[in-house]
């Protein structure tokens, strides 16, 4: 199936970002906003408690199923935004190598950000998304 996502880069911006600057979906396609993505497990319990990158990992399995549910992928991801519970940068950096490294080649636009508390007990990472899908 053809991807419904473009990825845009700009010459004039810094290419040290591990990410596109933005994407577009043409207007027939169908948009996906999935809920944040939470570390849980099935029996609503925290997952991964005190590890960052557990719990973005935990986050990235959640998400594939709610994309898997509403007919897409990780590669119909248009755009990120990543929670993390910490003001500490390595902190940030150890949730979003995993978020980064999920993706593989589609680096879509997303953003990074530190956050005083998430919602669950013991969460750190929480992820948002948004995917776009060309159906037949």
């Amino acid at each position: 199936m053809p991807s419904a996502i473009t990825l845009i880069r700009s010459a004039s911006l810094s290419d040290i970002a591990e990410y596109a600057y933005a994407a577009t979906a043409p207007a027939e396609s169908r948009l996906i906003f999935l809920a944040g993505a939470c570390p849980l497990n099935e029996d609503g319990s925290t997952a991964a408690i005190g590890n960052y990158a557990g719990q973005a990992a935990k986050a990235i399995e959640n998400m594939r199923a709610a994309l898997t549910a509403s007919g897409a992928s990780l590669q119909d991801v248009i755009s990120t935004r990543v929670l993390v519970a910490s003001t500490r940068r390595e902190d940030l950096v150890a949730a979003w190598q995993v978020v980064r490294d999920s993706f593989g080649d589609h680096d879509v636009p997303s953003t990074l950000m530190g956050v005083t508390v998430l919602g669950y007990d013991g969460q750190l990472v929480e992820i948002e998304a948004v995917a776009a899908v060309l159906d037949s």
